[in-house]
Protein backbone atom coordinates (compact mmCIF):
# COMPACT_ATOMS: atom_id res chain seq x y z
CA UNK A 1 0.00 0.00 0.00
CA UNK A 2 1.38 3.40 -1.45
CA UNK A 3 2.42 5.78 1.67
CA UNK A 4 0.45 8.57 0.20
CA UNK A 5 -3.03 7.15 -0.69
CA UNK A 6 -4.42 7.48 -4.34
CA UNK A 7 -6.56 10.29 -5.00
CA UNK A 8 -10.60 8.81 -4.59
CA UNK A 9 -11.98 8.47 -8.26
CA UNK A 10 -15.40 10.12 -9.27
CA UNK A 11 -17.96 7.97 -11.06
CA UNK A 12 -20.31 10.06 -13.14
CA UNK A 13 -18.89 13.66 -13.54
CA UNK A 14 -20.57 16.39 -15.41
CA UNK A 15 -17.52 18.16 -16.91
CA UNK A 16 -16.08 21.36 -17.84
CA UNK A 17 -14.06 20.14 -20.73
CA UNK A 18 -10.72 22.47 -20.06
CA UNK A 19 -10.49 21.06 -16.58
CA UNK A 20 -10.47 17.73 -17.61
CA UNK A 21 -8.35 18.03 -20.06
CA UNK A 22 -4.19 18.80 -19.87
CA UNK A 23 -2.51 21.67 -21.71
CA UNK A 24 0.39 19.67 -23.46
CA UNK A 25 2.46 21.32 -26.22
CA UNK A 26 0.57 24.18 -26.60
CA UNK A 27 -2.77 22.98 -26.66
CA UNK A 28 -5.45 21.51 -24.90
CA UNK A 29 -5.39 17.68 -24.88
CA UNK A 30 -7.33 14.34 -23.36
CA UNK A 31 -6.17 12.07 -21.30
CA UNK A 32 -4.96 8.79 -22.61
CA UNK A 33 -6.56 7.11 -19.62
CA UNK A 34 -10.02 8.80 -18.76
CA UNK A 35 -9.87 9.11 -14.78
CA UNK A 36 -12.37 11.74 -14.01
CA UNK A 37 -11.77 13.37 -10.72
CA UNK A 38 -13.94 15.84 -8.00
CA UNK A 39 -12.97 18.86 -6.84
CA UNK A 40 -14.75 20.04 -3.37
CA UNK A 41 -15.55 23.09 -2.18
CA UNK A 42 -14.24 22.76 1.40
CA UNK A 43 -16.92 25.47 2.28
CA UNK A 44 -19.84 23.28 1.58
CA UNK A 45 -18.59 19.90 0.61
CA UNK A 46 -20.30 20.13 -2.36
CA UNK A 47 -18.63 19.15 -5.72
CA UNK A 48 -17.74 22.31 -7.27
CA UNK A 49 -16.11 21.01 -10.60
CA UNK A 50 -14.17 17.76 -12.25
CA UNK A 51 -10.53 17.55 -13.61
CA UNK A 52 -8.89 14.24 -14.64
CA UNK A 53 -5.82 12.33 -12.95
CA UNK A 54 -3.11 11.63 -15.14
CA UNK A 55 -1.21 8.64 -16.39
CA UNK A 56 2.82 7.78 -16.95
CA UNK A 57 1.73 8.24 -20.37
CA UNK A 58 0.02 11.77 -20.05
CA UNK A 59 3.57 12.68 -18.52
CA UNK A 60 5.89 10.96 -21.02
CA UNK A 61 3.86 13.02 -23.39
CA UNK A 62 4.51 16.42 -21.42
CA UNK A 63 7.76 15.65 -21.16
CA UNK A 64 8.49 14.86 -24.57
CA UNK A 65 7.18 18.09 -25.70
CA UNK A 66 8.99 20.40 -23.02
CA UNK A 67 12.69 18.31 -24.37
CA UNK A 68 11.58 19.52 -27.81
CA UNK A 69 10.77 22.64 -27.14
CA UNK A 70 14.04 23.53 -24.72
CA UNK A 71 16.58 23.72 -27.43
CA UNK A 72 15.31 26.69 -28.83
CA UNK A 73 13.68 27.96 -25.94
CA UNK A 74 17.54 27.88 -23.95
CA UNK A 75 18.38 30.27 -26.47
CA UNK A 76 15.91 32.90 -26.25
CA UNK A 77 17.31 36.12 -25.66
CA UNK A 78 17.08 38.49 -22.91
CA UNK A 79 14.73 40.54 -24.57
CA UNK A 80 12.30 37.72 -25.90
CA UNK A 81 11.77 36.41 -22.35
CA UNK A 82 10.95 39.93 -20.93
CA UNK A 83 9.07 40.49 -23.89
CA UNK A 84 7.01 37.31 -22.75
CA UNK A 85 7.26 38.41 -18.89
CA UNK A 86 4.95 41.58 -19.86
CA UNK A 87 2.44 39.65 -21.79
CA UNK A 88 2.01 36.77 -18.65
CA UNK A 89 2.16 39.90 -15.97
CA UNK A 90 -0.71 41.53 -17.98
CA UNK A 91 -2.41 38.41 -19.05
CA UNK A 92 -2.20 37.33 -15.31
CA UNK A 93 -3.42 40.92 -14.18
CA UNK A 94 -6.96 40.96 -15.78
CA UNK A 95 -7.61 37.69 -14.11
CA UNK A 96 -6.99 38.35 -10.48
CA UNK A 97 -10.55 37.76 -10.02
CA UNK A 98 -10.69 34.40 -11.43
CA UNK A 99 -8.07 33.31 -9.28
CA UNK A 100 -9.53 34.50 -6.50
CA UNK A 101 -12.73 32.77 -6.65
CA UNK A 102 -11.22 29.52 -8.21
CA UNK A 103 -8.49 28.98 -5.14
CA UNK A 104 -12.06 30.30 -2.80
CA UNK A 105 -13.43 27.05 -4.11
CA UNK A 106 -10.56 24.72 -4.10
CA UNK A 107 -9.08 25.06 -1.01
CA UNK A 108 -11.69 27.83 1.18
CA UNK A 109 -9.32 30.56 1.55
CA UNK A 110 -11.53 33.69 2.11
CA UNK A 111 -12.16 35.19 -1.03
CA UNK A 112 -10.48 39.16 -0.05
CA UNK A 113 -7.42 36.87 1.04
CA UNK A 114 -7.31 34.39 -2.04
CA UNK A 115 -7.37 37.75 -4.21
CA UNK A 116 -5.25 40.48 -2.31
CA UNK A 117 -2.68 37.70 -0.65
CA UNK A 118 -2.87 34.33 -2.72
CA UNK A 119 -2.91 35.58 -5.99
CA UNK A 120 -1.29 38.63 -5.81
CA UNK A 121 1.62 37.24 -4.51
CA UNK A 122 2.22 34.61 -6.78
CA UNK A 123 1.23 37.43 -9.58
CA UNK A 124 4.57 39.74 -7.35
CA UNK A 125 7.07 36.09 -7.84
CA UNK A 126 6.49 36.88 -12.13
CA UNK A 127 7.18 41.32 -11.54
CA UNK A 128 10.14 40.00 -9.44
CA UNK A 129 11.54 37.49 -11.88
CA UNK A 130 10.64 39.67 -14.84
CA UNK A 131 13.19 42.53 -12.51
CA UNK A 132 15.82 39.96 -11.91
CA UNK A 133 16.43 38.78 -15.29
CA UNK A 134 16.61 42.46 -16.56
CA UNK A 135 20.19 42.75 -15.24
CA UNK A 136 20.79 38.93 -14.42
CA UNK A 137 24.79 38.33 -15.35
CA UNK A 138 24.33 35.03 -17.28
CA UNK A 139 28.13 34.93 -17.28
CA UNK A 140 31.94 36.34 -16.61
CA UNK A 141 35.51 36.03 -17.25
CA UNK A 142 37.66 33.88 -14.58
CA UNK A 143 41.02 34.72 -15.77
CA UNK A 144 41.07 33.28 -19.28
CA UNK A 145 38.47 31.21 -18.35
CA UNK A 146 34.69 32.13 -19.37
CA UNK A 147 32.03 30.50 -16.37
CA UNK A 148 28.59 30.60 -17.69
CA UNK A 149 25.48 29.83 -16.29
CA UNK A 150 22.66 28.29 -18.63
CA UNK A 151 19.27 26.55 -17.48
CA UNK A 152 19.44 23.14 -16.09
CA UNK A 153 16.79 21.71 -18.87
CA UNK A 154 13.65 19.87 -18.64
CA UNK A 155 11.97 20.73 -14.81
CA UNK A 156 9.08 18.99 -13.20
CA UNK A 157 7.35 21.09 -10.90
CA UNK A 158 5.26 19.44 -8.46
CA UNK A 159 3.25 21.66 -5.82
CA UNK A 160 0.91 21.76 -3.35
CA UNK A 161 -2.35 23.05 -2.02
CA UNK A 162 -2.18 25.37 0.61
CA UNK A 163 -1.37 27.94 -1.96
CA UNK A 164 -1.90 26.92 -5.08
CA UNK A 165 -1.18 29.40 -7.82
CA UNK A 166 1.12 30.93 -5.53
CA UNK A 167 3.70 27.68 -5.17
CA UNK A 168 3.75 27.09 -8.60
CA UNK A 169 4.44 30.83 -9.61
CA UNK A 170 7.63 30.87 -7.54
CA UNK A 171 8.89 27.63 -9.19
CA UNK A 172 7.55 28.07 -12.48
CA UNK A 173 8.68 32.47 -12.77
CA UNK A 174 12.45 31.87 -12.39
CA UNK A 175 12.58 28.44 -14.30
CA UNK A 176 10.89 30.63 -17.31
CA UNK A 177 13.53 33.41 -16.70
CA UNK A 178 16.69 30.80 -16.88
CA UNK A 179 14.94 29.02 -20.11
CA UNK A 180 13.86 26.13 -18.95
CA UNK A 181 10.88 24.31 -19.78
CA UNK A 182 8.59 22.82 -17.54
CA UNK A 183 5.97 20.38 -16.41
CA UNK A 184 3.68 21.33 -13.66
CA UNK A 185 1.69 19.12 -11.53
CA UNK A 186 -0.33 20.59 -9.23
CA UNK A 187 -1.81 19.37 -6.06
CA UNK A 188 -5.00 17.29 -7.37
CA UNK A 189 -7.12 18.77 -4.14
CA UNK A 190 -6.60 22.17 -5.48
CA UNK A 191 -6.15 21.99 -9.62
CA UNK A 192 -8.50 25.20 -10.54
CA UNK A 193 -5.81 28.01 -9.82
CA UNK A 194 -3.42 26.10 -11.93
CA UNK A 195 -5.54 25.60 -14.96
CA UNK A 196 -6.40 29.18 -14.60
CA UNK A 197 -2.89 29.64 -15.10
CA UNK A 198 -2.08 27.58 -18.08
CA UNK A 199 -5.05 29.78 -19.99
CA UNK A 200 -2.87 32.62 -18.94
CA UNK A 201 0.54 31.04 -20.15
CA UNK A 202 -1.68 30.30 -23.73
CA UNK A 203 -2.98 33.66 -24.08
CA UNK A 204 0.23 35.71 -23.34
CA UNK A 205 1.88 33.34 -26.03
CA UNK A 206 4.31 31.17 -24.13
CA UNK A 207 6.13 28.73 -26.76
CA UNK A 208 4.56 25.41 -27.74
CA UNK A 209 5.86 22.93 -25.01
CA UNK A 210 7.86 25.57 -22.78
CA UNK A 211 5.36 25.03 -19.96
CA UNK A 212 2.91 21.88 -19.89
CA UNK A 213 0.72 20.93 -17.13
CA UNK A 214 -0.97 17.33 -16.53
CA UNK A 215 -3.14 16.74 -13.38
CA UNK A 216 -2.92 13.60 -11.15
CA UNK A 217 -1.81 12.34 -7.58
CA UNK A 218 1.43 12.20 -6.02
CA UNK A 219 1.92 8.05 -6.40
CA UNK A 220 1.23 8.45 -10.35
CA UNK A 221 1.90 11.50 -11.93
CA UNK A 222 4.60 12.70 -9.37
CA UNK A 223 6.31 9.17 -9.39
CA UNK A 224 6.47 9.46 -13.04
CA UNK A 225 7.83 12.86 -13.00
CA UNK A 226 10.54 12.08 -10.56
CA UNK A 227 11.84 8.71 -12.25
CA UNK A 228 11.88 9.80 -15.85
CA UNK A 229 15.16 10.21 -17.43
CA UNK A 230 14.56 12.96 -19.04
CA UNK A 231 13.27 15.06 -16.53
CA UNK A 232 16.65 17.19 -15.27
CA UNK A 233 15.37 18.55 -11.97
CA UNK A 234 12.28 18.22 -9.98
CA UNK A 235 11.01 21.20 -7.73
CA UNK A 236 8.56 19.73 -4.84
CA UNK A 237 7.14 21.65 -2.41
CA UNK A 238 4.86 19.15 -0.08
CA UNK A 239 4.99 17.09 3.46
CA UNK A 240 9.02 15.98 4.53
CA UNK A 241 7.47 12.46 4.32
CA UNK A 242 6.62 13.13 0.57
CA UNK A 243 9.61 15.26 -0.32
CA UNK A 244 11.64 11.74 1.02
CA UNK A 245 9.41 9.84 -1.39
CA UNK A 246 10.77 12.34 -4.65
CA UNK A 247 14.06 12.41 -3.65
CA UNK A 248 14.29 8.73 -3.55
CA UNK A 249 12.67 8.04 -6.64
CA UNK A 250 14.73 10.97 -8.26
CA UNK A 251 18.04 9.49 -6.96
CA UNK A 252 18.21 6.74 -9.83
CA UNK A 253 18.90 8.94 -12.43
CA UNK A 254 20.88 11.78 -10.50
CA UNK A 255 18.66 14.65 -11.28
CA UNK A 256 18.88 17.51 -9.47
CA UNK A 257 16.01 17.53 -6.22
CA UNK A 258 15.07 21.14 -5.12
CA UNK A 259 12.48 20.84 -1.96
CA UNK A 260 10.48 23.50 0.10
CA UNK A 261 9.17 20.73 3.03
CA UNK A 262 7.52 21.04 6.06
CA UNK A 263 8.09 23.23 9.05
CA UNK A 264 7.31 23.92 12.61
CA UNK A 265 8.41 27.49 12.94
CA UNK A 266 9.40 29.01 16.58
CA UNK A 267 8.18 32.54 17.84
CA UNK A 268 10.48 33.75 20.34
CA UNK A 269 8.87 36.55 22.21
CA UNK A 270 11.60 38.39 24.32
CA UNK A 271 11.01 39.98 27.72
CA UNK A 272 11.58 43.01 26.66
CA UNK A 273 9.08 43.19 23.69
CA UNK A 274 5.42 44.51 23.81
CA UNK A 275 3.81 41.96 25.05
CA UNK A 276 0.19 42.24 23.84
CA UNK A 277 1.41 43.35 20.38
CA UNK A 278 3.65 40.39 20.03
CA UNK A 279 1.22 38.24 21.28
CA UNK A 280 -1.45 39.43 19.06
CA UNK A 281 0.63 39.37 15.58
CA UNK A 282 1.59 35.73 16.67
CA UNK A 283 -1.80 34.22 17.31
CA UNK A 284 -3.17 35.73 14.10
CA UNK A 285 0.10 35.02 12.10
CA UNK A 286 -0.30 31.51 13.02
CA UNK A 287 -3.94 31.11 12.49
CA UNK A 288 -3.57 32.82 8.45
CA UNK A 289 -4.60 30.94 6.01
CA UNK A 290 -6.12 28.61 8.33
CA UNK A 291 -2.74 27.57 9.49
CA UNK A 292 -2.16 25.50 6.11
CA UNK A 293 1.35 27.46 5.56
CA UNK A 294 4.71 25.40 5.89
CA UNK A 295 6.20 29.04 8.08
CA UNK A 296 3.13 29.07 9.94
CA UNK A 297 4.39 30.06 14.00
CA UNK A 298 2.97 27.55 15.59
CA UNK A 299 4.96 27.34 18.40
CA UNK A 300 4.98 30.40 20.88
CA UNK A 301 7.45 30.75 23.51
CA UNK A 302 7.07 33.43 25.85
CA UNK A 303 9.60 33.57 29.29
CA UNK A 304 7.76 31.86 32.38
CA UNK A 305 7.40 35.13 34.13
CA UNK A 306 4.95 36.43 31.39
CA UNK A 307 3.37 33.00 30.33
CA UNK A 308 0.07 33.68 32.19
CA UNK A 309 -0.45 37.06 30.73
CA UNK A 310 0.20 35.86 27.39
CA UNK A 311 -2.06 33.03 27.64
CA UNK A 312 -4.32 35.73 28.84
CA UNK A 313 -4.06 37.88 25.54
CA UNK A 314 -3.76 35.02 23.35
CA UNK A 315 -6.73 33.75 24.43
CA UNK A 316 -9.12 36.83 23.90
CA UNK A 317 -7.20 37.08 20.29
CA UNK A 318 -8.90 33.76 19.53
CA UNK A 319 -12.08 34.35 20.53
CA UNK A 320 -12.24 37.32 18.04
CA UNK A 321 -11.31 34.92 14.94
CA UNK A 322 -14.22 35.31 12.65
CA UNK A 323 -14.38 31.84 11.02
CA UNK A 324 -16.92 31.38 8.50
CA UNK A 325 -17.97 31.98 4.96
CA UNK A 326 -14.92 32.73 2.78
CA UNK A 327 -17.33 34.75 0.53
CA UNK A 328 -18.05 37.01 3.57
CA UNK A 329 -15.80 39.88 3.45
CA UNK A 330 -15.73 39.67 7.60
CA UNK A 331 -14.25 36.43 7.58
CA UNK A 332 -10.76 36.14 8.66
CA UNK A 333 -10.02 31.68 9.17
CA UNK A 334 -12.42 30.11 6.23
CA UNK A 335 -12.36 26.15 6.82
CA UNK A 336 -9.58 23.34 5.98
CA UNK A 337 -8.77 22.25 2.49
CA UNK A 338 -10.38 18.36 2.89
CA UNK A 339 -11.74 15.90 5.06
CA UNK A 340 -8.29 14.60 5.59
CA UNK A 341 -7.11 17.71 6.62
CA UNK A 342 -10.19 18.15 9.02
CA UNK A 343 -9.84 14.54 10.17
CA UNK A 344 -5.32 15.25 10.95
CA UNK A 345 -5.89 18.12 12.63
CA UNK A 346 -8.82 17.35 14.93
CA UNK A 347 -6.46 13.72 15.82
CA UNK A 348 -3.85 15.65 16.83
CA UNK A 349 -5.83 18.47 19.14
CA UNK A 350 -6.88 15.17 21.02
CA UNK A 351 -3.67 14.44 20.69
CA UNK A 352 -2.41 17.66 22.57
CA UNK A 353 -5.30 16.80 25.32
CA UNK A 354 -4.11 13.43 26.10
CA UNK A 355 -0.38 14.48 26.15
CA UNK A 356 -1.34 16.86 28.80
CA UNK A 357 -1.19 20.59 27.67
CA UNK A 358 -3.76 23.11 28.72
CA UNK A 359 -6.83 23.79 26.32
CA UNK A 360 -6.91 27.31 26.21
CA UNK A 361 -9.26 28.24 23.22
CA UNK A 362 -11.00 25.99 20.89
CA UNK A 363 -10.65 22.51 20.64
CA UNK A 364 -11.77 19.42 19.07
CA UNK A 365 -15.06 19.80 16.52
CA UNK A 366 -16.67 21.92 14.28
CA UNK A 367 -17.41 25.88 15.87
CA UNK A 368 -20.42 26.40 17.61
CA UNK A 369 -23.45 26.71 14.70
CA UNK A 370 -21.66 24.98 11.91
CA UNK A 371 -22.78 21.62 10.69
CA UNK A 372 -20.78 21.25 6.96
CA UNK A 373 -17.70 22.40 5.99
CA UNK A 374 -14.41 21.37 6.97
CA UNK A 375 -14.17 24.31 9.68
CA UNK A 376 -12.12 23.73 12.96
CA UNK A 377 -11.96 25.72 15.56
CA UNK A 378 -8.82 28.45 16.26
CA UNK A 379 -7.13 26.23 18.94
CA UNK A 380 -4.48 27.01 21.82
CA UNK A 381 -2.26 25.07 23.99
CA UNK A 382 -0.44 26.43 26.67
CA UNK A 383 2.06 24.73 28.88
CA UNK A 384 2.74 22.69 25.80
CA UNK A 385 6.22 20.22 26.62
CA UNK A 386 8.63 21.26 24.16
CA UNK A 387 9.31 17.44 23.18
CA UNK A 388 5.43 16.60 23.05
CA UNK A 389 3.82 15.54 19.87
CA UNK A 390 1.73 19.10 18.84
CA UNK A 391 4.96 21.26 19.24
CA UNK A 392 7.11 18.75 16.98
CA UNK A 393 4.96 17.35 14.34
CA UNK A 394 3.45 19.56 11.75
CA UNK A 395 -0.32 19.62 12.23
CA UNK A 396 -0.89 22.23 9.21
CA UNK A 397 -4.19 23.71 11.35
CA UNK A 398 -4.87 26.50 13.07
CA UNK A 399 -3.02 24.91 16.24
CA UNK A 400 -0.33 27.29 18.77
CA UNK A 401 1.07 25.51 21.18
CA UNK A 402 2.60 28.08 23.61
CA UNK A 403 5.96 27.13 25.39
CA UNK A 404 7.69 28.78 28.09
CA UNK A 405 11.21 28.86 28.75
CA UNK A 406 13.39 30.21 31.28
CA UNK A 407 16.01 32.52 29.60
CA UNK A 408 17.06 33.01 25.88
CA UNK A 409 19.42 30.42 25.91
CA UNK A 410 17.04 28.01 26.37
CA UNK A 411 14.70 29.77 24.48
CA UNK A 412 16.83 29.61 21.30
CA UNK A 413 17.43 26.35 22.09
CA UNK A 414 13.59 24.85 22.21
CA UNK A 415 13.27 27.12 18.85
CA UNK A 416 15.96 24.76 17.31
CA UNK A 417 14.92 22.00 18.98
CA UNK A 418 13.47 20.18 16.16
CA UNK A 419 13.92 18.36 13.06
CA UNK A 420 12.56 21.28 11.14
CA UNK A 421 14.20 24.60 9.79
CA UNK A 422 12.05 26.35 7.66
CA UNK A 423 11.42 29.88 8.88
CA UNK A 424 11.84 31.32 12.51
CA UNK A 425 10.03 34.86 14.50
CA UNK A 426 11.36 37.29 16.67
CA UNK A 427 9.48 40.00 19.29
CA UNK A 428 12.42 42.23 20.69
CA UNK A 429 12.17 46.03 22.49
CA UNK A 430 14.94 46.74 20.17
CA UNK A 431 15.56 45.72 16.72
CA UNK A 432 19.48 45.22 17.53
CA UNK A 433 18.39 42.34 20.31
CA UNK A 434 15.78 40.83 17.68
CA UNK A 435 18.57 40.75 15.05
CA UNK A 436 20.99 39.03 17.22
CA UNK A 437 18.54 36.33 18.27
CA UNK A 438 17.16 35.67 14.86
CA UNK A 439 20.89 35.35 13.48
CA UNK A 440 20.81 32.09 15.65
CA UNK A 441 18.12 30.47 14.47
CA UNK A 442 18.95 27.34 12.61
CA UNK A 443 16.37 28.51 9.74
CA UNK A 444 15.91 29.64 6.45
CA UNK A 445 13.84 32.79 6.71
CA UNK A 446 13.68 34.74 9.99
CA UNK A 447 11.09 37.40 10.36
CA UNK A 448 11.73 40.26 12.88
CA UNK A 449 9.52 42.41 15.05
CA UNK A 450 6.59 41.28 12.95
CA UNK A 451 7.79 41.55 9.53
CA UNK A 452 5.52 41.96 6.85
CA UNK A 453 4.11 38.68 4.85
CA UNK A 454 3.23 38.58 0.99
CA UNK A 455 4.47 42.09 -0.05
CA UNK A 456 6.93 42.11 -2.85
CA UNK A 457 10.02 42.25 -0.42
CA UNK A 458 9.29 38.60 0.62
CA UNK A 459 9.36 37.69 -3.14
CA UNK A 460 12.93 39.16 -3.28
CA UNK A 461 14.17 37.21 -0.30
CA UNK A 462 15.14 33.47 -0.63
CA UNK A 463 13.09 31.16 0.90
CA UNK A 464 13.54 27.80 1.62
CA UNK A 465 14.77 25.64 4.96
CA UNK A 466 17.76 23.89 6.86
CA UNK A 467 17.47 20.48 8.21
CA UNK A 468 14.16 18.70 6.90
CA UNK A 469 12.84 21.50 5.54
CA UNK A 470 14.25 20.82 2.54
CA UNK A 471 17.06 22.43 -0.18
CA UNK A 472 17.94 24.90 -2.35
CA UNK A 473 15.56 28.62 -2.88
CA UNK A 474 12.80 29.94 -4.12
CA UNK A 475 12.37 33.95 -5.03
CA UNK A 476 13.77 36.07 -6.62
CA UNK A 477 17.21 36.18 -7.44
CA UNK A 478 18.40 33.11 -5.73
CA UNK A 479 15.34 31.26 -6.88
CA UNK A 480 16.48 31.89 -10.38
CA UNK A 481 19.87 30.62 -9.57
CA UNK A 482 18.58 27.27 -8.68
CA UNK A 483 17.84 26.55 -11.82
CA UNK A 484 20.87 27.36 -13.71
CA UNK A 485 23.56 24.97 -14.56
CA UNK A 486 27.59 26.10 -14.68
CA UNK A 487 29.73 25.99 -17.40
CA UNK A 488 33.60 26.91 -17.36
CA UNK A 489 34.71 27.26 -20.96
CA UNK A 490 38.60 27.46 -20.58
CA UNK A 491 40.92 28.65 -22.57
CA UNK A 492 38.04 31.39 -23.81
CA UNK A 493 40.52 33.67 -24.36
CA UNK A 494 43.75 32.41 -25.71
CA UNK A 495 46.80 32.78 -24.19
Amino acid sequence: MPLIPKAKLAKEPKVNPTYTRFYIDGAWVDPIEKRPFEVVDPATEEVVAYTSLGSAADVDRAVRAARTAFPAYSQASREEKLALFDRIIAAFEARLDQFAEVIMQEMGSPLWFAKSVQAITALEHFQELRKVLATYEFGHMLGTTRVVREPIGVCGLITPWNWPVNQIASKLAPALAAGCTVLVKPSEVAPLSAIVLAEVLHEAGVPKGVFNLVNGDGPTVGEAISTHPDVDMVSFTGSTRAGIMVAKSAADTVKRVHQELGGKSGNIILPSADLRTAVRAGVLRCFTNTGQSCQAPTRMLIQKDKMSEAVACAKEVAAKVVVGDPRRPDTEMGPLVSKAQFDRVQHFIMVGMEEGAELVAGGPGRPAGVNRGYYVRPTIFAQVDPQSTIAQQEIFGPVLSMIAYDDVEDAIAIANGTVYGLSGYVFAGTIEEARAVGMRLRAGRIYLNGAPHGKLQDVSAPFGGYKQSGNGREAGFYGLEDFMEIKALLGFVPA
